[in-house]
């Protein structure tokens, strides 16, 4: 096909990989819908995808990965910048020079076979200020597919790199060539020890190999938007977050603005798309994950219910993609915990093999049908609870940032930060309590995760704390209140204390009262925290001693969890901002 630009370094970008990889053909992808149509026909014909039940499930697909190739790979993810020390201590560092030669030969003739396919996306809607260009190579039909859905696949944004002569480069190849007459394998991929996620970040340059699955493919996601886009934040004065954002809205019609970071398992997605218990109040979507926003949720499919979140079920009833679910006798979906037992007993399981629910191994192990880590890949648009503005050019203010973690002790329900700086200390020292598996091996007694950003941070940790006090300083009084949340406190025998999901809105709704002025605090040595009656119970069957747990703050515990910060925080040595050190230091004064 013709070359649909006049931009030189693209077009020459182009030309060189090509050289390197030598596909059997270049095609550039122009995000239309006969363009999905196509591929996906293609992907059905070839075995590699399922074509689900029309009437069901309208113009969905299922997949199944390689067992090898299920999930972001951590250990296989190089942050490669010129020093090792702007790497910091969260991320694998490894020589830009030594990585580029290692990868240059995994790519020579990796696309033999194989369909290049050149993807002009925009993270965040196409045009705005504070949305980036990008062009992604790949070899993976399955790609394309996802990012006509993640993100805003379209010649348009050719037109706005011949423009600026701007665009971030991202190169990613599966690592399996064909020879002539070779038959693909369903999802083609690399072995482990060569599989590479590489990030740039003085060149704003992603390369990728071996790997199709999810963030290590569909490079718009957690490589741009947060990895390179956090290193990018910082040398231009903005923000790259691992954030869901909401809009709640009171029975006046007043809107406020919420973005929150949470570790995984945590609950994101579903107060993304909570619905609201309060009476008057309601809740609308504005991104589940990232907060350059994308265009679709890549969701974890396990535990998404109609009681844990309709609202993400709803927004995958038609023109979805599912990876690694069972699929049904009657070609529908299914996976654990969805709230009901499979349609027909059974299927095909995530690795493609006939499955019985309930079916156990030689060890009398169940057999799980869907994989841990399977997804459903959705337009946003679809959600019923979008709001109007999730793809406003000028994106919309925020008035509370929310961090938590997931504690069964010492954390309270909520607490608010006494200013902006306590809340980066708040964030810097978000926690969980380890599996039980990371203690028999002899794990840590506590996973801190700064921001929920651990793994996505694209230089050293403790200058992205430091940016986070810049940008502090820089908005002064318009700053975001900070809050603290844990919906996972358990009592002594195990027994949740609060109910969570859509009764969270009433946590909400006391940070939006408190933003308001509408009503007071109480101080405590870890922050400011409900006066009873404040926080609406109405309605919930909780004891006045479940709530005293539920809020109580045990200073004894609390020592514990400042040593366990102290011990993690100085691993980031003199990078650690002294702002950190000071609201460390403040803390055990006010707790004795």
């Amino acid at each position: 096909m013709s070359v649909p630009t006049t931009n030189k370094k693209l077009i020459a970008w182009v030309n060189e990989v090509a050289a390197m990889t030598t596909p059997d053909q270049i095609v550039w992808c122009d995000g239309s819908k006969a363009e999905y149509d196509r591929l996906m026909a293609e992907m059905v014909a070839s075995g590699m995808a399922i074509k689900l039940n029309e009437k069901k499930r309208p113009n969905s697909f299922a997949f199944n990965s390689d067992p090898s190739d299920v999930a972001r790979v951590e250990g296989r993810t190089y942050i490669a910048s010129r020093k090792q020390e702007d790497a910091g201590p969260t991320n694998n560092w490894i020589d830009p020079s030594a990585l580029k030669q290692t990868m240059r030969d995994l790519y020579k003739g990796c696309m033999k076979g194989r369909t290049m396919y050149v993807i002009p996306f925009s993270m965040g809607p196409i045009g705005s200020d504070i949305a980036k260009n990008a062009i992604e190579l790949t070899d993976s039909p399955y790609v394309v597919v996802n990012q006509h859905i993640m993100t805003r696949v379209s010649t348009e944004v050719l037109r706005l790199i011949e423009k600026t002569d701007d665009f971030i480069p991202c190169l990613h190849s599966v690592g399996a060539p064909l020879q002539p007459g070779q038959k693909d394998s369903r999802w083609p991929c690399a072995p482990l020890d060569k599989k590479y996620i590489a990030h740039f970040p003085e060149e704003n340059l992603i390369w990728s190999y071996g790997s199709g699955y999810g963030g290590n493919a569909l490079l718009g996601k957690k490589c741009l938007a947060l990895r390179i886009a956090s290193a990018m934040a910082a040398r231009e004065g903005w923000m790259a977050e691992h954030m869901l954002i909401l809009r709640f809205t009171n029975p006046e019609g007043k809107k406020f603005h919420i973005a929150a970071a949470f570790p995984s398992a945590c609950g994101k997605t579903n107060l993304a798309m909570l619905q609201s218990t309060v009476p008057g109040w309601k809740v609308e979507t504005i991104g589940d994950d990232i907060v350059n926003p994308e265009a679709g949720f890549f969701g974890v499919a396990p535990g998404t219910s109609q009681g844990s979140n309709p609202m993400a079920l709803a927004s995958i009833k038609e023109n979805a993609i599912f990876t690694n679910v069972v699929v049904t006798e009657d070609k529908d979906v299914w996976w654990e915990d969805m709230g009901y037992d499979c349609p027909g007993g059974g299927g095909i399981d995530w690795k493609n093999n006939p499955w019985k629910q309930g079916m156990k191994d030689a060890d009398g192990k169940k057999i799980v049908g869907a994989h841990a880590n399977s997804r459903f890949t959705a337009r946003a648009a679809q959600c019923p609870v979008i709001c109007k503005d999730w793809e406003n050019p000028a994106g919309v203010p925020i008035d509370i940032f929310v961090f938590g973690g997931k504690r069964t002790t010492t954390m309270p329900l909520v607490h608010e930060a006494f200013d902006f700086n306590h809340g980066i200390y708040m964030g810097a020292t978000a926690s969980s309590e380890p599996t039980a598996a990371a203690l028999d091996l002899g794990g840590v007694s506590l996973r801190f995760d700064p921001f929920a950003m651990t793994p996505f941070i694209g230089y050293h940790a403790g200058d992205y704390m430091q940016h986070w006090f810049d940008m502090g300083d820089k908005l002064g009084a318009k700053a975001p209140r900070c809050f603290y949340v844990n919906w996972f406190r358990k009592t002594a025998d195990g027994k949740w204390l609060w109910p969570g999901f859509g009764e969270n809105s009433r946590v909400l709704k006391w940070m939006c009262d408190r933003v308001e002025g509408k009503v007071g605090a109480r101080k405590t040595p870890i922050g400011l925290m409900p006066i009873d009656g404040d926080l609406t119970l109405d309605g919930l069957d909780i004891s006045a001693k479940d709530w005293a747990e539920l809020m109580k703050v045990d200073t004894a515990l609390f020592k514990e969890t400042v040593i366990n910060a102290e011990k993690y925080l100085a691993t980031f040595g003199d990078k650690l901002p002294p702002r950190i050190t000071e609201q460390l230091q403040a803390l055990k004064a006010r707790l004795g």
